[in-house]
């Protein structure tokens, strides 16, 4: 019985195929592991600004995360992240060491820290002061942009080319099948 496309454990068809390809040949195991910390930090920072802003601004459902009354802050939740991905590259073992979740893990928890900088700074809850909280993200954001653009960048390019001699094809294909008949 052969797997049919878009199942899980199928090979990758049409542009995912490409874009595999594109990955095999310009990432190494290190970029690889260097680009999904890259996106976890990007990623992880941006959904905690959401996250934070959303409770702040009353209009998610949940509110701050307590434990005996006391708010957990959660740079806390990033240096656990941080101690077991230490663990784990303590530990030895490449395949561990290599696996995608260490990466995500060390990105996520990085970005957990960083938000809350200026907290561990000054030792005061600084965190909805207007002094550099705007600029502190800006770069914060910045810096994951480029850390994923930079790690990569000759795969970005390929990506892009690949993507858009796809579009260019598939926008050729449309253009021939919705032709009006003479």
């Amino acid at each position: 019985m052969t797997a049919r496309t878009g199942q899980r454990g199928s090979p990758p068809t049409g542009l995912a195929r490409r874009w595999s390809q594109a990955a095999d040949t310009h990432l190494t195991p290190t970029k690889r592991s260097l680009l999904v910390t890259w996106t976890a930090f990007g990623t992880t920072f941006g959904t905690v600004r959401l996250i934070t802003h959303g409770i702040r601004g009353g209009w998610l459902p949940w509110g701050n995360v307590s434990a005996g009354g006391r708010h957990l802050h959660h740079y806390n939740i990033g240096i656990a992240a941080l101690a077991g991905v230490g663990l784990v590259a303590v530990r030895g073992d490449d395949r561990a060491v290599r696996h995608p979740l260490v990466a995500a893990g060390y990105g996520a928890g990085t970005a957990l820290i960083a938000d809350e900088f200026a907290l561990l700074l000054d030792l005061q809850d600084v965190y909805w002061t207007e002094e550099g909280r705007i600029s502190v993200d800006v770069a914060l954001g910045i810096m994951a942009a480029l850390g994923t653009y930079l790690t990569a960048a000759p795969f970005w390019h390929e990506i892009v080319r690949i993507t858009h001699e796809h579009a260019r094809r598939r926008g050729a294909a449309l253009l021939v099948r919705s032709a009006p008949y003479d």
